[in-house]
């Protein structure tokens, strides 16, 4: 199983119905991408982020399904310019040393062809994590995830 989270802050001045359609869209990918086995979309405690969201899914293919899918593209072009701070990570029980390239790897095809997707990523306030560019994978020989 693979846990892809997503830990964010808004711009200031986001309207809160720009705030509520973005949080629904992230919900919509959990009620309509195949590959999402459960989902969780709401407020962030304990933490410097406002919201957050994890999606579950099976395996490789399935991260590769949903991060693809138009229901994310939806999402990400609607939410990613509400956003200043983002941090994506991924958690994983499979013990193959080299799932972290093959997500990375994922990552960088989705914004080699995608380049209005890689745009919106470079417009952050801030990026972090597991599909940050230029950030090296863990179990990667070489490679970075964009």
């Amino acid at each position: 199983m693979i846990y892809h989270g997503n830990r964010f802050t808004l711009r200031k001045g986001v309207s809160a119905e720009d705030r509520d359609a973005a949080l629904e869209s992230l919900r919509h990918q959990g009620r309509t991408i195949p590959s999402v086995k459960s989902y969780t979309v709401g407020a962030d405690f304990g933490g410097e982020y406002e919201y957050g969201a994890v999606f579950v899914l099976e395996d490789l293919a399935g991260y590769e399904q949903y991060m693809n899918h138009p229901a994310h593209l939806h999402t990400d072009r609607i939410g990613l310019p509400l956003v200043d701070v983002f941090v994506s990570f991924d958690i994983t029980d499979d013990p193959a040393p080299e799932v972290g390239a093959k997500i990375a790897d994922i990552h960088r095809r989705r914004y080699e062809a995608l380049p209005d997707i890689a745009a919106l990523v470079s417009g952050l306030g801030a990026y972090t994590g597991s599909a940050a560019p230029g950030r090296t994978m863990p179990g990667a020989a070489s490679g970075t995830a964009q």
